[in-house]
């Protein structure tokens, strides 16, 4: 009987061992898991802050630089009442800049300035005034009276001539008149005679024939 109780006892004992040792593990196993996910999830949320932090500092760093572009400077030369800098929005047109300057005097030749070009930032423009005797000329005489006028006048200017006046010019006809308007309502005002040349059609020997007969 001693020794069966003892083997009893032997047999009981690892039983209870294990009976105590399995919820343990159980429970330091949970605590563990509880500890990598709240871990886990901390990381993805600081990583989640600071990309939302990012994508609001990029859309404010957008909105300052709209800002900065929202406007430009022109200078606006000619018969007009306060000639001089000007500030106008970014897109603005000739008439906004004018309208910037007071408007237009009443010796400004109006029918040469293309109120609907759009301005660049640092654009110089320039508003002619009438000719002594232009409104006298009648209205058929063509493109041999704006010669003969022109030649009168002297050299013409290249940034606010009309088209017939650029047509009177050597190697220039019709076709290139047109071109030099179109690239000055594109690319703004020329800021040298020789800036012509960047006309398609008109080269070294063209500009060679017209430059003495030409001014800004």
């Amino acid at each position: 009987m001693f020794l069966t109780g003892i083997h009893s006892s032997a047999i009981q004992l690892p039983e209870s061992k294990e009976a105590i040792i399995l919820p343990m593990y159980r429970k330091s196993m949970l605590i563990l898991l509880l500890i990598v996910l709240a871990v886990a999830g901390g990381t993805y949320y600081g990583c989640y802050m600071q990309e939302k932090e990012s994508i609001q500092l990029d859309a404010a760093s957008q909105a300052v630089s709209q800002e900065d572009r929202a406007e430009i400077t022109v200078y606006v030369t000619g018969a007009i009442n306060k000639p001089g800098v000007v500030t106008v929005r970014e897109g603005a047109r000739m008439a906004d800049a004018v309208k910037a300057c007071g408007g237009l005097l009443p010796t400004a030749d109006g029918e040469k300035v293309n109120m609907a070009q759009v301005l660049k930032d640092g654009q110089q423009v320039h508003v002619p005034e009438k000719q002594a005797g232009s409104s006298a000329l009648p209205a058929n005489t063509g493109k041999a009276s704006s010669a003969v006028k022109t030649k009168a006048d002297g050299p013409i200017n290249i940034n606010t001539a009309s088209a017939e006046e650029l047509d009177a010019l050597p190697g220039i006809g019709p076709t290139m008149a047109k071109r030099i308007i179109e690239y000055r309502e594109t690319e703004g005002a020329f800021t040298a005679i020789e800036d012509i040349k960047k006309v398609k059609g008109i080269g070294e020997a063209k500009f060679e024939k017209m430059k003495d007969k030409i001014c800004l």
